[in-house]
């Protein structure tokens, strides 16, 4: 598993908008600048946290984004899942994978399940009032 730039942006951004949640609205300029992402990137990343109830935003004069729960209540693996997909070591652990017909006799299968628990609950664990 290799956490992208865009995984890794989107909990920059979202640490961002929680150091500076009683501003109300953050323009992406500001985001961008503070977090030295170019706008062209940060105008991928926004939306798909928007769109999943992440953060909300507003257009216009006044808009930008800002967080929809407390810091404390945003898991790191939430936000890497949404913006990482699956999160398993390896693909015959992933949510799309088809049954692996040799399931059964795998020597390795426990170690991956373990191992895909372990990132699983690590990330959970973290939140972004953890990262602030």
């Amino acid at each position: 598993m290799m956490i992208s730039t865009r995984g890794r942006y989107a909990l920059r951004v979202m640490a961002d908008l929680a150091e500076h949640g009683t501003d109300g609205y953050i323009p992406m300029k500001a985001i961008a600048s503070r977090q030295e992402i170019s706008l062209k990137y940060l105008e991928k990343i926004l939306p798909v946290l928007a769109k999943n109830g992440l953060i909300e935003g507003i257009h216009g004069k006044g808009g930008g984004y800002k967080l929809t729960r407390l810091p404390n209540e945003y898991p790191v693996g939430e936000i890497l899942r949404l913006t990482e997909g699956d999160l398993s070591p390896v693909a015959c652990l992933a949510h799309s994978a088809e049954p692996c017909p040799n399931v059964a006799n795998c020597r390795t299968r426990p170690m991956w399940d373990k191992l895909n628990t372990l990132i699983s609950d690590y990330l959970d664990s973290i939140t972004i009032a953890d990262l602030m």
